[in-house]
């Protein structure tokens, strides 16, 4: 029998205890799926979100992997408690997610769309945007991600230029790394997209300096982690035109304050934190794989390196 304690909100457990009891089952694994456990000592396995009802794992000794359900686990580094080998969500469905926000937000920028909404009527003002392959559109941040986004752009006839800790190899992506890279980057791309992790390291990595060395007029797009920007130096660069609009879905509060002035800034669309939510029938998949790994001896997939944060 292999324990298993899923640790996420209330709201979403009945379905998954539906959907996974199926799978497992189809998977041939004998699961003692619980949502809660009077005996820790006992669990193998932990189904996790940040928001679950457990937040001390002192006590869950002998856990193999806790899996988490989101991409993100800059929270999830930061419990003291959690030592457990973690592994972070990796899935198809959470990929096509952010590559279709990413990409309808891309191509809104570069036709000029925000100009023709709430126009007065009778306003006839044509605009002819240039061609894709004339716009260039970088990404900070090119992991498995970044990389799938940045190629869904490129298929699309655009430049991409791609910027991450390391070089990555690909036909479709110019790929940069280091300070000289980041200033490549932001020097020459219309359309900027975040996909970087939250981390010390890439923490307000969108601030006044960075801002400066950006393109006149470049459009900045953050579906990555809000602690990506530094809030007021993207105000003033917005504020001065540096910058002509940015689309943002993740901040460092959420949902986002009522007084907060990106509310009310004219070049500024919000969406509240929806770029690419973890869809059941994609991440069940890839927890069953990691778990059958775990029994069978086998390596885990997408294990979180805690040194670099992701």
């Amino acid at each position: 029998m292999i324990n298993i304690l899923f640790n996420a909100r209330d709201a979403i457990w009945p379905e998954y205890k539906t959907h996974l009891t199926q799978e497992f089952s189809a998977a041939g694994l004998d699961v003692n799926l619980m949502q809660e456990t009077k005996q820790p000592e006992e669990v193998d396995y932990i189904i996790y979100t940040p928001t679950g009802p457990v937040q001390d794992f002192r006590s869950f000794k002998n856990v193999k992997l806790i899996q988490s359900i989101w991409a993100g686990v800059d929270v999830a580094i930061k419990n003291p408690t959690l030592t457990q080998p973690l592994a972070r969500m990796v899935d198809d469905g959470m990929s096509e997610g952010m590559s279709d926000y990413v990409l309808g937000h891309v191509l809104r920028y570069h036709l000029g769309i925000d100009q023709y909404i709430n126009v007065e009527a009778g306003s006839w003002k044509q605009n002819t945007p240039c061609l894709a392959r004339k716009r260039t559109v970088g990404f900070l941040g090119i992991g498995a991600l970044g990389m799938y986004c940045a190629k869904a752009v490129a298929r699309q006839g655009f430049e991409v230029l791609g910027w991450s800790r390391t070089l990555k190899e690909d036909d479709m992506i110019q790929s940069f790394c280091g300070s000289d890279g980041l200033q490549i980057v932001l020097e020459r791309s219309d359309i900027l997209v975040l996909l970087m992790p939250g981390t010390s390291e890439t923490e307000n990595i969108i601030n006044a300096k960075t801002i400066a060395q950006m393109k006149h007029g470049i459009a900045i797009i953050n579906p990555g982690r809000g602690s990506l920007i530094d809030d007021a130096d993207l105000i003033d660069g917005l504020n001065s035109g540096q910058i002509s609009g940015a689309t943002l879905d993740v901040f460092r509060v959420e949902p986002l304050p009522h007084d907060n002035p990106y509310w009310n800034h004219p070049n500024v669309l919000i969406t509240p934190h929806i770029a690419s939510e973890t869809r059941m029938e994609t991440a069940v998949p890839v927890i069953i794989d990691n778990i059958k790994r775990g029994e069978n001896n086998q390596p885990f997939l997408h294990l979180v390196n805690r040194s670099v944060g992701y």
